[in-house]
């Protein structure tokens, strides 16, 4: 059997981090006020599409795990991570940053554009979650085989594995990770 570590999400990805600078970077170069207005105003459905985005991602990659440890000593192929060196820092430093930002973008939108930005709630239960996958496993630089994952107390083993495998798929396809949120009660 050929497991990937990665099922096809990070095609679809542009870096969280960097794309919420590069925001930022531009509108610290306005002068005036009225303008960081309108170009806050033109980034901020694209920052929330982000948000959801990394946050499907997120779960995406918990639910895959959940997934591909049912098979018992398998290979997981194609770990970039793998023989790298394990850094708290590094590992857990987009999903904290991730966090944070949730509660900066509410001053934000309010700020600038005079608007009431609020998240779900289970934004941060994936978030805080996906921290907690990620310590476990100690950024993944030790998974050769499926039964090196550690699935952390916090996730639990969906009924129908084979929804999961489904949506995974559709969400491979088309690219669009949000889609996968509505399963965060089936993993959390």
């Amino acid at each position: 059997m050929e497991i990937k570590f990665d099922p096809g999400f990070v095609q679809h990805m542009s870096a969280f981090i960097p794309s919420i600078e590069y925001v930022y970077g531009s509108l610290g170069q306005l002068k005036n006020f009225n303008q960081r207005k309108m170009h806050f105003k033109m980034y901020y459905p694209r920052l929330q599409s982000l948000i959801k985005e990394y946050a499907g991602f997120y779960l995406g990659c918990m639910l895959w795990a959940v997934y591909i440890k049912q098979f018992e000593n398998e290979d997981i192929l194609n770990n970039l991570c793998y023989g790298g060196e394990y850094s708290d820092e590094e590992t857990l430093g987009e999903v904290n940053f991730f966090k944070e930002y949730l509660e900066r973008l509410k001053k934000d939108a309010k700020y600038y554009i005079g608007q009431n930005y609020s998240y779900d709630e289970s934004l941060i239960k994936i978030a805080d979650a996906y921290r907690e996958f990620l310590k476990a496993n100690e950024g993944f630089v030790k998974t050769q085989k499926t039964n090196d994952l550690v699935i952390p107390s916090v996730l639990k083993t969906p009924d129908d594995m084979e929804l999961v495998l489904n949506e995974i798929n559709k969400v491979v396809q088309n690219g669009n990770l949000s889609n996968l949120l509505p399963l965060v009660d089936k993993v959390l």
